[in-house]
């Protein structure tokens, strides 16, 4: 048979080939006797998330507020920022240590980008590995005294995707009740049994060890450095005992801690003074301190190989942009030549936890490094003094029920080292005026 005779015989065929029904869609009526589907399943703004938001839009507009969240920032948002066309203070960013509009940082993002492109255009296993990237993770090694450490390009993913793949259905992740949604959601990821343990409770997690260790293979604990709702910090020593006696991997958060404590800015280690290897996984990110954005792994060579080429988050992603990764590498070597950076913050961040106390506002437990809250009781309260704040010029975030206990609704301070005992003054006072 011709090549002709076949082209025509198989369009013979498609002519008299039965037409297929297209697929059912939302919308498309049902055939007679199909079941029904309840009209709320099929339409986004019935949603539990979209009705939750519309309830919250209401209740502000019925308390004469505006939206407190997603404020533009027109320009560097360190110790202050230009919101709606005005100069606020600002208390509302993580740029601890000044670093995210420092001209020297800006440059090495705009070298990077005339070097290196836009984008790596490719995961790094693929073709996105570029020099700046092994760069960055020998300084971040370095910085934390270990053999190894790894770059993602997301902080959330980072967590993700380290404890989806390190731990599996037959292994036990304990963790903080406080830890942050990032390590819940790779701990239900990876199949793992997850129990929670009290804040900060040492004793708590010694015990739940004593009752659970025998029944799992690989054992993680997950701590954070400097609770970003809080602003406390967990007993590192205690916590490493624990670990010891009860053969587990201890893993560390150092999303806020890193740039922050210690007396050079290097941690919750550098604050307890222990060795570097006496924590398992040392996790950052690169979005604070570091003025970047990302998230990083620190720890021993076989553990950070392992991510490097088998980590979902890390394989099957782009690698982190040249601009985003040469910014933070600039940033961890001028926190290390400049260490007045994180005396100033520390000196600033004391001195603000000691005045709000003097005024007798409820600081929780509270550090006094970078992190201050001031918890007020109760989420419309938390809303209008934001939202009265504002109005005078100061930006600060409020956090309400569900993030806390509605008892517990605070305004959380970040504090920059760029910030100044006027400032600080002027924003208590007002807060004063307005409670």
């Amino acid at each position: 048979m011709s090549r002709d005779d076949l082209k025509a015989q198989l369009l013979a065929k498609a002519r008299h080939r039965p037409r297929q029904a297209p697929a059912a869609s939302v919308g498309t009526p049902r055939a007679p006797g199909a079941s029904q589907v309840p009209e709320r399943f099929t339409r986004f703004d019935t949603h539990p998330g979209s009705q939750q938001i519309a309830m919250m839009r209401e209740g502000a507009r019925r308390l004469g507020l505006t939206d407190p969240f997603f404020k533009v920032h027109e320009g560097i948002a360190g110790a202050t920022s230009r919101i709606d066309g005005r100069e606020c203070l600002n208390f509302a960013s993580y740029n601890y240590l000044g670093l995210s509009g420092d001209p020297r940082v800006g440059q090495a993002a705009c070298d990077a980008v005339d070097r290196y492109g836009t984008s790596v255009s490719a995961s790094r296993v693929v073709s996105g590995e570029r020099p700046i990237h092994a760069e960055l993770e020998r300084a971040i090694a370095t910085a934390y005294e270990v053999e190894d450490a790894v770059a993602f390009v997301s902080g959330h993913a980072t967590n993700v995707s380290t404890l989806g793949y390190l731990m599996g259905p037959k292994d036990l992740i304990l963790h903080d009740a406080y830890i942050h949604n990032s390590s819940l959601v790779g701990a239900q990821l990876s199949g793992a049994k997850r129990i929670p343990f009290a804040h900060n409770d040492a004793e708590a997690l010694d015990a739940l060890l004593t009752r659970h260790r025998g029944q799992f293979e690989r054992v993680l604990i997950v701590i954070e450095g400097l609770y970003s709702m809080d602003g406390d910090v967990p007993d590192l020593p205690r916590f490493i005992d624990i670990k010891r006696r009860h053969q587990a991997w201890l893993m560390v958060d150092e999303a806020h801690s890193f740039g922050v404590l210690g007396r050079r800015g290097l941690g919750l280690r550098e604050h307890f003074d222990v060795p570097p290897g006496d924590v398992d996984i040392w996790m950052g990110t690169l979005s604070k301190a570091l003025a970047g954005c990302g998230g990083y792994i620190a720890g021993c060579r076989e553990m950070v190989e392992t991510l490097r080429y088998l980590a979902p988050g890390f394989l099957y992603s782009v690698g982190l942009p040249a601009q985003v990764a040469a910014p933070s590498l600039a940033a961890l070597q001028l926190m290390q030549q400049e260490p007045e950076r994180v005396e100033q913050l520390h000196d600033i961040s004391r001195y603000f936890l000691e005045q709000a106390r003097a005024r007798g506002f409820d600081t929780g437990h509270s550090l006094g490094a970078a992190v201050v809250p001031i918890i007020v009781g109760s989420s419309p309260l938390a809303a209008r003094l934001s939202h009265e704040l504002f109005e005078r010029g100061i930006n600060v975030q409020p956090i309400l029920h569900p993030a806390v206990p509605e008892k517990s609704a605070r305004l959380r301070f970040f504090l920059s080292c760029e910030h100044t005992r006027e400032q600080v003054d002027k924003t208590l006072e007002a807060l004063s005026d307005c409670l």
